[in-house]
C-alpha cells in the first residue's frame, strides 16, 4: 500500500518508519524545510533508540521517503495519516486542534480519489467527526472516510511498542475504511496481535482513558510515598506488596518526582476539560493533575532541607534532565520545575544528561552543562539524581562523595539506598518514600 504521513515529529516519524518496515510505501510530509532536509540526508531529528538504523534500512529499500510536497505524497495513497502536534491550548487546558484541522483542509484541497484520512494525533472525543465536516466542506466531491488510530508509543521503546503492541485501536464508520486499516496492519494481525475495531468516539476515548489511568497510578504511589516518609514505611516495599496483586500489577508503581513528557500532562488536562464541557467532571483526573504538581514542588522542599534551608551560594549537581531515560524529550519534565527553583534560590547548578542538552539549553537558562556525573558533582554541596539513565545506575558513589564539598545526595528515583550512601561516605541521603539518612543521627 501507499501511505502518506503528515508530520515528522515523534509519532509521525516512528509510525512512518515502522509502516515502511511492514512493506508499505510511505511518504512522510512536513512543512519544515530544515527537518525534511535533515531526514533526506539520513539524520534523525529526535532521539529514539534504533530509529536511525530502521529508517536507513527502509530508505535504502525505496519504501520510505520525505517531502515538503503533500500533493506528491497523496498521489496514489490509499491512506493519509495526520500525526501533527496537539499541544495544550493556553487559557483553557484543551488540546489545540489548529494543526489537525489545517492538515485536514489541505488534504481536501489536494486529494482527488478515495482515501482514508486517519487521525494518529491524540485528539478530544468528537474531533474525527469535525475533521470529516471540514473535509466535506472544503471538497464536497471527494470520496473519503475518516478513521481514528491513536498511538500508544512509549518514548525510548517506541519501535518495539509499534512492532509488538499490546493492542492496536482503530475507530471507523464504514466497512471500507475498516478493510483499508486491516490491510495496513495485516503484518500484526497475522502474528495475532490484538486489533480492536470500534466507533470513532470509543477509539478517541480509549487513548485518553488509558493515559489518565496510568497517570493516576503514578500519582497515587507518589502520594503514598509522601505518607511513607511521615510514618516510617518504605515505599519500595509497599509498591512490591501492592504490585504482586494481579488486580493491580507492578507497572507504573515506582515513586518519583512526578510524571512529565509529551502525553500524560496534556492528555489529563484535555480529559478534564472534556468532562467539564459535558457537565461530567473528571474529579479523579483533576485531582491527579493537582497532586502531580504538588509532588514536584515537594521535591524542591526536600532539596531545600538537604541544603540547610537555603540554596543561596550552594553548588548543586543535577543528574538527568529529560522526563525519562532513552529520550531527548524535555516536555513537562520535573527538571523544568525543580532546576529553576534551584537557580532562582541562588544556587550554582550543573546539569548532565546523555541526550537532554540540546533541548535543555534553551529551557533551563542559567545552568552549566557538564559532560558526566563526576565532573558535575566535583566540589558540589548536593547531588540530585533526577532521571534514571543507565549511566546513573552504577555510579562510583565513593568517587563522587570524595570530591564533593558537602557529600549529600537526593536520590529522586530510589536507585540507591541509605546503606549505599553511608558506606560511600555521604553525610546525608534522601530519597522518595523512605527514611532519610544522616550520619549525625545515631538511628540512621
Amino acid at each position: 500500500m501507499r501511505i502518506a504521513m503528515i508530520g515528522t515529529g515523534y509519532v509521525g516519524l516512528v509510525s512512518g518508519v515502522c509502516f515502511s518496515d511492514f512493506g508499505h510505501e510511505v511518504v512522510c510530509v512536513d512543512k519544515d524545510p530544515s527537518k525534511i532536509e535533515r531526514l533526506n540526508a539520513g539524520e534523525v531529528p529526535i532521539y529514539e533508540p534504533g530509529l536511525d538504523e530502521l529508517m536507513a534500512k527502509n530508505v535504502a529499500a525505496s519504501r520510505l521517503s520525505f517531502t515538503l510536497d503533500l500533493k506528491q505524497a497523496l498521489e496514489g495513497a490509499e491512506a493519509v495519516f495526520i500525526a501533527v502536534g496537539t499541544p495544550t491550548r493556553r487559557g483553557d487546558g484543551h488540546a489545540d486542534l489548529t494543526y489537525v484541522m489545517a492538515a485536514a483542509e489541505e488534504i481536501a484541497q489536494l486529494a482527488n480519489e478515495y482515501v482514508v484520512i486517519v487521525t494518529k494525533s491524540t485528539v478530544p472525543v468528537g474531533t474525527n467527526r469535525k475533521v470529516k465536516q471540514v473535509i466535506h466542506k472544503a471538497n464536497p466531491n471527494l470520496e473519503f472516510d475518516v478513521a481514528s488510530n491513536p498511538e500508544f508509543l512509549r518514548e525510548g521503546a517506541a519501535i518495539d511498542d509499534f512492532m509488538r503492541p499490546d493492542r492496536v485501536v482503530v475507530g471507523v464508520q464504514t466497512d471500507r475504511a475498516a478493510d483499508v486499516m486491516a490491510d495496513i496492519y495485516r503484518p500484526l494481525f497475522l502474528r495475532d496481535f490484538p486489533i480492536i475495531t470500534t466507533d470513532l468516539e470509543s477509539a478517541e476515548m480509549i487513548k485518553y482513558a488509558a493515559n489518565a489511568f496510568l497517570a493516576t497510578k503514578i500519582t497515587f504511589i507518589n502520594e503514598i510515598a509522601g505518607l511513607c516518609e511521615k510514618v516510617g514505611a518504605d515505599v519500595k516495599q509497599v509498591s512490591k506488596g501492592m504490585g504482586l496483586d494481579g488486580r493491580i500489577g507492578n507497572k507504573f508503581l515506582h515513586a518519583g518526582p512526578g510524571y512529565g513528557g509529551s502525553c500524560f500532562p496534556k492528555d489529563t488536562k484535555a480529559l478534564a476539560r472534556i468532562g467539564q464541557e459535558h457537565a461530567m467532571p473528571m474529579q479523579i483526573t483533576e485531582a491527579v493533575i493537582k497532586v502531580n504538581e504538588e509532588v514536584k514542588r515537594r521535591m524542591v522542599d526536600k532539596l531545600l532541607d538537604l541544603c540547610d534551608g537555603s540554596f543561596n551560594g550552594k553548588t548543586i549537581a543535577v543528574l538527568g534532565a529529560t522526563f525519562k531515560p532513552n529520550t531527548d524529550d524535555m516536555r513537562d519534565a520535573p527538571a523544568l520545575t525543580i532546576v529553576p527553583a534551584l537557580v532562582g534560590g541562588g544556587a550554582k547548578v550543573r546539569v548532565t544528561d546523555p541526550q537532554g542538552k540540546h533541548e535543555g539549553e534553551a529551557l533551563l537558562p542559567g545552568v552549566i552543562w557538564s559532560d558526566d556525573a563526576y565532573k558535575a558533582a566535583r566540589n558540589a554541596d548536593l547531588v540530585v539524581l533526577l532521571t534514571e539513565w543507565n549511566e546513573f545506575r552504577a555510579l562510583d558513589l565513593k568517587r563522587i562523595a570524595k570530591h564533593m564539598t558537602a557529600p549529600r545526595m537526593a536520590d529522586l528515583r530510589n536507585i540507591y539506598s541509605a546503606k549505599d550512601a553511608k558506606r560511600a561516605g555521604f553525610e546525608a541521603y534522601d530519597s522518595i518514600g523512605r527514611s532519610p539518612m544522616n550520619n549525625h543521627d545515631p538511628d540512621s
